[in-house]
């Protein structure tokens, strides 16, 4: 294997090249077969793909094989890998198939939620490092799972939060906890989107050509082909995910959690419903307010559809609010904002200004499939390990959870559980569609 040193010059080399224009860069070898990493995605249509893209920067890495339901889609990837880097990947229709292969190092999982769990704790089983995506799992019980199933096996497991891997988030937060901005007694948290337009009710279709339904399925519940169901629009049905509230919620949550500390909250209420759109196919709530307390501060999280003028005239980010001023972040950038009192008759800044810190670099991907890769070589714990992840996502969860029940709801994260609330702890386990079974944890 190369030594630690040298991956860590090299791979220094490959971010700081970051914006290099095309599908995939051409991919040349630097090192020897034996001490490449060999990689495998499953789920290689939107995320899967760019991370790949991403983590083939690094010179050590290739691309093994690629596994999809879609025939299509497996087609179009694989020719796509084999244009940029002049070999063909073997190809899967069923990821259990590429977990046989003792040759893969590696496995990058962008599925459907619902499927994060199954798929990774069969990886790890099967001796693979993984790379799962946001949210760590489309349950809170999942996620317990996972974060056990990493440990019992020793696998790297990094989640696809990569802002945990920026720069200037990770400045952002160095400065909220600094005490410049005096103790934080607020912090909000927020996602609006204004692309996101009304999804057209569609009649169910008989299933396309080259699609196993069945296995995109899995553990879901059966149900009909519906094109709305299919591909991107997963994420704003139930059945396999959880809106945006854990879409782009564990992303800015996981942020605050960063920068606060990993305890969890202990009360949580969540207002909100389909008021953007009430007409259209989605299930998930496209306007939701939730409240997380905290022992020593609050929370709050606020997403939209169709509008784009969130908090500060953002339409993504968290403001850490403190008493002597606000850092606010979002993937461009940072800013402090201080708070002013009056001194002989003129305004006062009871904290230095600053100018706005700009991003200065891809915003976390690049440096997060750069940690990933290092990791898998010193065995060391990434950056967004299971558990940091299911931090995020259990939180996210839980604004789903008050969200179903429509009640402010008090939680023991010791025990992992609501205290005396049957509906609710009903609302933690995920119910699988026979043959598969939760695994255990």
């Amino acid at each position: 294997m190369t030594s630690r040193r040298h991956f860590v010059r090299d791979s220094g080399i490959v971010v700081g090249a970051m914006m290099v224009p095309g599908v995939l860069r051409g991919h040349v070898a630097r090192v020897a077969p034996s001490d490449q990493v060999r990689v495998g995605v499953i789920g290689c249509n939107g995320m899967g793909f760019s991370n790949l893209r991403s983590i083939l920067k690094i010179p050590d890495v290739t691309c093994a094989a690629l596994c999809d339901v879609d025939a299509s889609v497996l087609a179009r990837r694989s020719e796509e890998v084999e244009r940029a880097t002049g070999v063909r990947p073997a190809g899967h229709a069923d990821f259990r198939r590429m977990l046989e292969d003792p040759d893969i190092d590696a496995v990058i999982i962008a599925t459907p939620d619902h499927w994060h769990c199954l798929m990774m704790v069969m990886a790890c089983e099967a001796g693979k490092d993984v790379y799962v995506e946001k949210p760590l799992a489309n349950s809170i019980h999942e996620c317990e799972v996972m974060v056990a199933a990493a440990a019992r096996t020793g696998r790297v497991v990094q989640a696809g939060q990569w802002q945990r891997s920026g720069a200037h988030w990770s400045d952002a937060a160095a400065y909220a906890r600094s005490g410049e901005i005096g103790r934080i007694r607020l912090v909000k948290a927020w996602a609006y989107q204004g692309w996101m337009k009304a999804i057209p009710v569609k009649p169910d279709e008989p299933v396309p050509e080259g699609v196993d339904y069945d296995m995109w399925l899995g553990p879901a519940p059966s149900r009909p082909f519906n094109p709305n169901r299919f591909h991107f629009n997963f994420r704003w049905f139930w059945d396999y995910a959880g809106g945006l509230m854990t879409d782009w919620g564990v992303h800015m949550i996981d942020m605050v959690h960063y920068a606060m500390g990993d305890a969890g909250p202990t009360r949580v209420a969540a207002s909100g419903g389909k008021y953007a759109y009430p007409d259209d196919a989605s299930e998930t709530p496209d306007t939701l307010q939730a409240v997380f307390e905290f022992d020593e501060y609050s929370m709050l999280w606020e997403h939209a559809t169709g509008i784009d003028l969130g908090p500060y005239g953002r339409n993504h980010g968290v403001a850490f609010i403190g008493n002597r001023g606000t850092v606010v972040v979002d993937r461009g950038k940072w800013e402090v904002l201080p708070e002013t009192e009056n001194v002989d008759g003129k305004p006062s800044y009871l904290t230095p200004a600053m100018p706005v810190q700009q991003r200065r670099d891809d915003g976390g991907l690049d440096a997060h499939m750069v940690n990933f890769v290092e990791c898998i070589k010193t065995r060391e714990q990434p950056t967004c390990n299971a558990a940091v992840a299911a931090r995020a996502a259990v939180t996210a969860h839980l604004g789903n959870i008050a969200f179903k029940t429509g009640r402010r709801l008090t939680w023991d994260d010791a025990a992992g559980a609501f205290p005396g609330d049957a509906e609710a702890n009903a609302l933690l386990q995920p119910a699988y569609r026979s043959p598969w079974r939760v695994p255990r944890a």
